[in-house]
């Protein structure tokens, strides 16, 4: 990616993030756990486990980030107007990010620690989910006053491979992306097939 001015860079990804919420909350919170728990077809994830993943890794992302941010700002480091993602944090990010045409790039196998159990306590996803976005905005607010593309943090897969806090959050709301375009498509899928069977 070219350079963007950090701010308007946190606040692209801060309203991404409220997106989420509204659709998470719009969406499936309302839904009966039967059918966020259901997978609309043999070896697809259920609504329910495309949000488990991402509760996944915010368990892992968000202690990380709010640690790196610390640091940074005990260290007191001041924002720079613009950011630029690294090649490798555009390459994570690329590759999470759905096309324009709202389909999916390339199928990835998920790392065995992030795959989702089948039986889950539906509320209990969305809830955590839900309170993962909050925190990841109060996040994306304070990453505002320092030096997104200074401050470094260890990624999941490797903890000897360090992103940018900026190139993190591109990464980590892309693949919130993803995996809410996959819970979406379940949802209907789930409703095609009611719907032939009702008929």
């Amino acid at each position: 990616m070219s350079s963007i001015n950090s701010e308007v860079l946190l606040q692209t990804l801060q309203q991404q993030v409220k997106a989420f919420q509204a659709t998470v909350t719009q969406e499936f919170s309302h839904l009966p756990a039967p059918i966020l728990l259901a997978s609309p077809a043999y070896g697809k994830w259920s609504v329910a486990q495309c949000l488990e993943h991402l509760n996944s890794y915010g368990r892992y992302y968000i202690p990380v980030l709010e640690k790196a941010l610390q640091k940074a700002e005990q260290l007191h480091s001041s924002p720079a107007k613009d950011f630029k993602g690294s090649w490798i944090g555009n390459y994570f990010t690329n590759l999470m990010q759905p096309r324009e045409n709202g389909q999916l790039r390339s199928r990835m196998k998920s790392p065995k620690d992030h795959q989702p159990p089948v039986k889950l306590d539906s509320d209990l996803v969305i809830r955590t989910f839900l309170q993962q976005q909050q925190a990841i905005d109060a996040l994306l607010q304070r990453a505002k006053k320092v030096n997104i593309q200074t401050v470094k943090v260890p990624i999941s897969i490797s903890r000897w491979i360090k992103l940018s806090a900026g190139d993190t959050f591109r990464f980590l709301i892309a693949h919130e992306q993803r995996h809410l375009l996959q819970a979406s498509q379940a949802l209907a899928g789930m409703t095609a097939e009611l719907a032939i069977i009702g008929r």
